[in-house]
């Protein structure tokens, strides 16, 4: 071999050996050494959005790193959690997602393409109670009056909500299931006119998120007939729950908010992620916050996986009792 030939020849190995000494550097540095991304499905203000951003201040602080939201709208929430199920797991891409495009599009539309497998459970955030309500024409002021109006006048009546498959859909129906109702479905898109037309009194029920709908029932614009827990809303305690008339007794359907990765995360990576959330979960700053936009923070114990398991078999019982399909 010639001399220029070998010394070219060391300088490549050189390089080579350089080159894979940089990328097992970057392999082997400690998670998290760059800025995280939390993705949110939804166009900033609402309720997933400010749940997000709020999560977001606190795992910054307690992982050292730059925790930004990025808002990718559209489909329910859907094309955002599409982008998190397909990205790296490597702890780097977050979805702070709520019940919608975690669980629910997936069982309502063949367009959705990922599943809940598609994702590894950080841990539950936050939930938020339902409420039913009346148009102050509709005539009822109670469960006990609504659901004997409703019964003795069957399909006459309608309720809306934000959209088919959203979870205020799903608890239209788990009303009309348990208490054995016949009502009309009115999709909405949005909360915004369904507002209008239950305050104009052009629609007689409808179903918020509790946060939405409390400004109204304050005013005085419609009539809370129950929320949609088990129990009553800490926020709402002159609010009755829908589950204390012996109609709804099994009733219990909000909204949640859970932190989630990719698939196949490795474990201490989502170990350092969930430790960092379970100490915001404690966090009283954390708490006051999140407490006076309407949510219940979830206590640091809960079994996510679980939990989910559970969730996803209810709506898919009434999915398949409403036949709902988009």
């Amino acid at each position: 071999m010639n001399r220029p030939h070998a010394l070219r020849r060391a300088t490549v190995l050189a390089a080579l050996a350089l080159l894979a000494s940089g990328f097992a550097s970057a392999q082997d540095a400690p998670y998290p050494s760059k800025p995280i991304t939390i993705v949110v499905g939804y166009p900033p203000g609402g309720s997933t959005d400010l749940t997000a951003r709020t999560v977001a201040t606190e795992l910054g602080q307690r992982l050292g790193v730059p925790v930004v939201i990025e808002n990718i709208g559209g489909a329910g929430g859907a094309i955002g959690a599409q982008k998190v199920a397909s990205a790296a797991p490597d702890g780097y891409t977050l979805l702070v997602g709520a019940s919608n495009e975690i669980a629910i599009n997936k069982l309502v539309t063949k367009k959705v393409k990922y599943d809940i497998q598609d994702f590894t459970a950080i841990g539950l955030i936050a939930t938020q109670p339902l409420v039913l309500v009346a148009s102050t024409q509709a005539g009822p002021k109670t469960a006990a009056e609504f659901v004997q109006k409703v019964s003795q006048n069957p399909g006459k009546f309608s309720y809306g909500s934000s959209g088919v498959g959203t979870s205020l859909h799903l608890a239209g129906e788990m009303v009309k299931q348990q208490g054995r109702l016949f009502m009309t479905h009115i999709p909405y898109r949005g909360v915004a006119p369904l507002t209008n037309d239950l305050m104009g009194n052009n629609i007689e029920y409808g179903v918020f998120v509790l946060s939405s709908g409390l400004p109204h029932i304050k005013s005085g614009k419609v009539i809370a007939l129950g929320t949609t827990e088990a129990k009553r809303a800490l926020q709402t305690p002159d609010i009755p729950a829908l589950a204390e008339s012996p109609q709804f007794k099994h009733l219990d359907i909000g909204v949640w908010f859970a932190l989630m990765a990719p698939a196949h995360l490795p474990k201490p990576v989502q170990e350092k992620i969930k430790k960092a959330l379970n100490e915001t979960l404690q966090s009283p700053d954390f708490r006051k916050k999140l407490e006076a936009s309407g949510s219940t923070v979830s206590a640091t114990h809960v079994d996510i996986d679980r939990f989910l398991a559970a969730e996803v078999a209810k709506y898919q019982k009434i999915v398949a009792f409403a036949k709902i399909e988009e």
